[in-house]
């Protein structure tokens, strides 16, 4: 399925940032520092397992 991990990585800064700009900002450089560009992502963008585990593990450490 093509996309999850765009999908994934909106829904996170949906749920964390609640339509904040800034802390989208900080949100998509925490994932910068994880080593996720959510800039590379797109809908079109095959699934890599690693980058989703990845943000599997970012959802459980920001709960």
């Amino acid at each position: 399925m093509a996309g999850k991990i765009k999908t994934m990585i909106d829904s996170i800064i949906q749920q964390r940032a609640k339509n904040n700009p800034m802390l989208e900002g900080v949100i998509r450089t925490k994932l910068m520092l994880k080593g996720i560009d959510s800039k590379k992502y797109t809908a079109q963008s095959d699934d890599d397992p690693a980058v989703i585990s990845k943000l599997e593990a970012l959802v459980k450490d920001l709960k």
